[in-house]
């Protein structure tokens, strides 16, 4: 490899633009995952499989209207009320027992939705087309502008959701929950319609990964493995259940995997995000980003 690469402005910039693109996709993933977590104490391995379902139901709006944006808020709004549904009918009944029939059940609920989603479409990949097909000049590079909407798009979604969680009176319930539920239970707080509430903002911001990244590679039935496992990784070296510490994993994972890209193929660079989650599960189990108590 040519060292001059690493100090090339043009090559720097491009790498910095994709790992903030990838990072605000991740982070999006991650959250959704981590607030399921922090606030249910579920191992949604289901998620991925929101992420894959929510991108094929824009597939499918965005074939009857045309329009992708009406695709992408469709998509978060049905994906949404499949999630409260499935927390509802399979998790609800769940809660209290052994954290392992959650796991087991979301793997369950995977498995199902990826064979029904193969059954209904078949194995060949689909695609949305890009909203946005127009590029800007990055030095001697051309780079696509809808990269820098799905970034974005993907900090305005975290961004609403912090204010919600901050300002309105569900957000207080579910802040409350987390930290008590016996006692947020006891001051009148419908703790169970919390939990679905939780269950599906995080499945409507799942979906809306799925439709963000879809004109990007392509929809197909087994999208959503790579990205859970990605989810995963952010939301551990964040610090499970860390809404703010899944943030910054993720824009630190898709920086380090971008910059690796140099030395080694897009597909191989993605082992130093499983490098640092053994390290981080090694040296730091809490986290990375997670201050440490006092």
């Amino acid at each position: 490899m040519d060292l001059k690469l690493l100090f090339d402005p043009a090559i720097l910039s491009e790498l910095v633009f994709q790992g903030l693109v990838r990072g605000a996709m991740y982070a999006l993933m991650g959250v959704g995952l981590a607030l399921i977590f922090g606030i249910l104490g579920i191992v949604n391995f289901a998620h991925g499989e929101l992420f894959m379902l929510g991108a094929y139901v824009g597939v499918v709006v965005f074939a009857l209207t045309g329009n992708f944006w009406l695709a992408l808020i469709a998509s978060a709004a049905i994906v949404a009320i499949l999630g409260a549904a499935m927390q509802i009918l399979t998790l609800r009944p769940l809660i209290g027992r052994d954290p392992l029939n959650t796991i087991l059940a979301t793997f369950g609920i995977s498995l199902i939705l990826q064979n029904f989603v193969l059954w209904q479409f078949g194995p060949v990949a689909r695609k949305i087309s890009e909203p946005i097909t127009t590029h800007f000049n990055l030095f001697y590079l051309e780079y696509p502008w809808y990269r820098l909407v799905i970034a974005g798009l993907s900090a305005a979604i975290i961004g609403l959701f912090w204010v919600f969680l901050k300002r309105s009176k569900f957000g207080v319930w579910i802040r409350a929950t987390t930290q008590d539920r016996v006692m947020a239970q006891a001051m009148g707080i419908p703790v169970p319609w919390v939990y679905t509430g939780v269950f599906a903002i995080g499945a409507a911001m799942a979906a809306a990964s799925g439709v963000l990244f879809a004109p990007m590679a392509g929809v197909s039935h087994t999208m959503g493995l790579d990205w859970v496992l990605k989810a995963f990784i952010v939301v551990v070296v964040g610090g499970m259940g860390s809404l703010g510490g899944s943030i910054a994993a993720a824009i630190f994972i898709s920086l380090l995997e971008a910059y690796a890209s140099i030395w080694v193929s897009p597909a191989q660079a993605v082992i130093v995000s499983f490098v640092v989650l053994i390290l981080t599960l090694l040296f730091r189990p809490t986290g990375l980003f997670v201050p440490t108590p006092k």
